[in-house]
């Protein structure tokens, strides 16, 4: 006799733990459905077992990959590319004097200053001014040039080596309060010479004229082929004013003789107007003295002034030994 499945489900004859068992399986199920709906589309399914070696080794990579990554961004442009330059002939071969950079074409400051320096800059130089030039000019405006620091050595062929003074020659005197001759350092006996210096720069001949203070024995190698121009001090007098001035007075002052003839003509014509021709007299030396000095005061000697002397005065007559 069959059962209905309503009987079997309600009846009294199955076990008291049925119903826990058909509970925990619909637990199951909606748990499971639950999960499908909150899965994310690349999220991996969750491994019960172990999981596979494959599946490990690609989590392994990945995680070295990672930190390997994070160590190459910490490093340094130069360990970076030591780094590189390391794996490269470790996978492809080679040697690391391949990677070695050649120098040759390296060039310092000093190198483009060389290059691009001028003895005198013009302004035609200044027309298309590239970055060597600029800094090439700007070296240039930092020198001295009032004396040369002259080279001597090939003297005996006549030819002569001249540059400007830099700031520690200024301040040490040298080329001014001892010898320019870039190898000898005397400081008593100097004289100033003026040389037409000539040279060839940049494939052009040009010339300058330069000034140097030089001791006896290097005066002496200057001049071994022919006697240059030596600069002598000049002193300020005001005596050549003073006479120029004398002689503008004596040109418009009338001539003192010539009165005196007058007077004699007049004395002989009317020898009663005796009086009248002192008191002229008197009065016409008067007004002579009014007019100019006498005759006697120009041979006493020029005029002493009596004014001071100003401040700047005093200072150019105190340097104009020193800067020659």
């Amino acid at each position: 006799m069959k059962l209905s499945s309503s009987i079997l489900g309600h009846g009294g004859y199955d076990s008291d733990f049925s119903d826990e068992e058909t509970g925990e399986k619909a637990n199951k199920q909606k748990n499971r459905n639950e999960d499908a709906l909150l899965k994310k589309p690349f999220q991996k399914e969750k491994q019960s077992q172990v999981a596979h070696r494959q599946v490990a080794t690609d989590e392994w990579d990945r995680e070295e990959a990672r930190n390997q990554r994070f160590h190459f961004i910490a490093m340094d442009a130069y360990a970076r590319h030591k780094k590189l330059v390391n794996d490269y002939i470790l996978y492809y071969g080679g040697k690391k004097e391949d990677f070695k950079r050649s120098g040759k074409d390296d060039k310092t400051d000093l190198d483009i200053i060389r290059e691009n320096h001028r003895f005198l800059w013009k302004e035609e130089d200044e027309a298309d001014m590239s970055w060597e030039k600029r800094l090439s000019k700007k070296y240039y405006d930092k020198l001295f040039k009032e004396y040369c620091i002259a080279d001597l050595s090939k003297y005996k062929e006549n030819k002569f080596g001249f540059r400007w003074r830099h700031e520690k020659e200024v301040v040490s005197g040298k080329g001014q309060f001892s010898c320019g001759n870039k190898h000898c350092d005397e400081k008593e006996g100097l004289k100033s010479w003026e040389v037409n210096f000539g040279y060839v720069e940049h494939g052009e001949k040009k010339n300058a004229l330069v000034k140097l203070r030089l001791c006896p024995e290097c005066s002496y190698k200057l001049n071994f082929h022919h006697r240059r121009k030596e600069v002598k001090p000049t002193k300020k007098r005001k005596s050549t004013e003073q006479s120029s001035e004398v002689l503008n007075c004596k040109k418009s002052k009338p001539s003192v003789p010539h009165q005196t003839k007058s007077k004699k003509k007049k004395s002989h014509k009317d020898q009663t107007s005796l009086d009248e021709s002192d008191t002229s007299d008197t009065d016409s030396d008067k007004g002579d003295q009014q007019d100019g000095p006498s005759d006697a005061d120009f041979w006493k000697g020029p005029p002493q002034d009596t004014e001071e002397k100003t401040r700047e005065e005093q200072f150019d007559e105190y340097f104009q030994d020193l800067f020659l």
